[in-house]
């Protein structure tokens, strides 16, 4: 072959390439083995530990099409092709009181960029860099209080998951490496096998888009052994009036179960979780879900579940605003609570949304998991949004998690979406929707 072979450049490009990831791992694994010094400065008895992480993802849009689904976290600079990086990096750490109280807090930073863009949907490539964790705790025994920039994550993140923005002038807008509630206050008190919290969070919201919302509220969570945890929680919230009318004065309850309740069938498993939205006219609004699960027994470990979700959508004809708001949502797991890779992540919200959900979840190793998701998304009411079908859209996702070693994940998504007649009637796309996604993630 020639030197300028394109073959040959691309094998010794993926040659290079393997040979710097044994080199990076091999030097994570020999700093895990290395024992670690105390920081500079630090009085001594001091458990601390460093934090670091790094992501990048490549993603691939084929009759792309972005509508700023989420909430204050704009799309940011897409175009049909583009790059996200993440890094993040910091320390945590604890001390032990001589009376068996802890004390513990963290402080981190990420820095997070969008490049390789070409559309101007809302401005250039985007990167931003800023504090992340800064928070400080106290425990004993029961009592747990913590203080600051902080994470708080309710159930499985259909209401409560994520406290900051993203995309944008920020950057990183399917990377999320910022979650942490710009403030919180949270107090727990866990005796046997129950959990009372109450709670105060500010979100971190993208500058140019705050509406300075607010919360407070109480959850309460009850274990009956491994398999069954119940829960109900109520919010109260206030925000800018003349930026988030609907959210200044809202109520919200919520109730939640996850259980598998038959100990002679533990493979069967079920959650529930309801949610009422009151805030007189402003919004009345429900939204609820209920999945079923069958863990079969084999050598791929096969995981089968059905879903059906429903968010409300306004009924034009009423003086109330019936919509349902998703408030901060997030990703607990695969099609949870962003539904579907490609209508879930760019062009619908929790709301006016009907979702049918069929999933196959298998692992064939340790090191690796993957499956198959099947949505049927559909409006609650056509008219409020404008067209005469509810059909939006049928979408399939392929992902997969591979555990590369303890340090390294890689993630990869494909997945393709027939827009329904709604979605012609509205934009007028009728192209199937295709994407695909490679995603690297390290941590320390």
């Amino acid at each position: 072959m020639k030197p300028s072979d394109p073959t040959l450049a691309r094998r010794t490009r993926h040659a290079i390439a393997a040979a710097l990831l044994a080199v990076v791992a091999q030097s994570a694994v020999a700093a895990e083995e290395a024992p670690s010094a105390p920081p500079p400065g630090f009085p001594p008895g001091i458990d601390w530990e460093p934090v670091f992480s790094a992501t990048w993802g490549s993603f691939g849009f084929g009759n792309s099409y972005y509508a700023n689904p989420r909430d204050g976290e704009p799309s940011g600079d897409l175009s049909d092709n583009w790059f996200e990086g993440s890094l993040k990096g910091g320390i945590k750490g604890s001390y032990k009181m001589s009376d068996s109280s802890e004390i513990y807090g963290s402080l981190t930073a990420v820095g997070e960029r969008t490049y390789g863009a070409g559309a101007q949907i809302v401005g250039d490539d985007a990167s931003s860099f800023q504090i992340e964790d800064a928070y400080l705790g106290w425990k004993s025994g029961d009592i747990d209080l913590t203080l600051g920039r902080t994470r708080y994550r309710l159930g499985h993140g259909m209401l409560l998951y994520d406290g900051a923005s993203e995309g944008g002038s920020r950057g990183g807008y399917w990377t999320n490496a910022r979650q942490a509630f710009g403030f919180a206050a949270i107090g727990r008190f866990t005796p046997g096998n129950n959990r009372l919290e109450a709670f105060y969070l500010e979100r971190d919201e993208i500058p140019g888009s705050r509406t300075d919302a607010s919360l407070w509220g109480l959850n309460y969570e009850y274990s009956i052994g491994e398999d069954t945890t119940l829960g109900a929680t109520y919010m109260q919230w206030s925000a800018d009036p003349s930026r988030a009318p609907a959210r200044d004065g809202l109520d919200v309850y919520n109730l939640r179960a996850f259980t598998a309740p038959f100990p002679s069938m533990k493979a069967l498993s079920f959650e529930l979780e309801y949610a009422q939205e009151d805030n007189g006219d402003l919004r009345d609004s429900t939204a609820y879900n209920a999945l079923v699960a069958y863990q079969f027994e084999s050598s791929w470990k096969p995981k089968l579940s059905y879903r059906y979700a429903y968010f409300e959508g306004d009924d034009p004809n009423t003086a109330k605003d019936e919509s349902f708001d998703g408030l901060y949502t997030g990703f607990y797991d695969w099609g949870t609570w962003w539904q579907g890779e490609i209508a879930g992540e760019y062009f619908l919200s929790n709301s006016n949304l009907i979702s049918h959900q069929l999933r196959l979840h298998v692992k064939p190793n340790d090191a690796i998991s993957m499956g198959l998701m099947l949505f049927d998304f559909q409006l609650d009411n056509a008219a409020s949004a404008g067209v005469t079908s509810d059909d939006v859209a049928t979408e399939l996702d392929w992902y997969m998690d591979w555990a590369y070693n303890d340090n390294f994940t890689f993630s990869f998504i494909a997945a393709v979406a027939e827009p329904g007649d709604a979605v012609e009637q509205s934009s007028g796309r009728s192209d199937t929707f295709i994407y695909g996604m490679i995603f690297v993630a390290y941590s320390y």
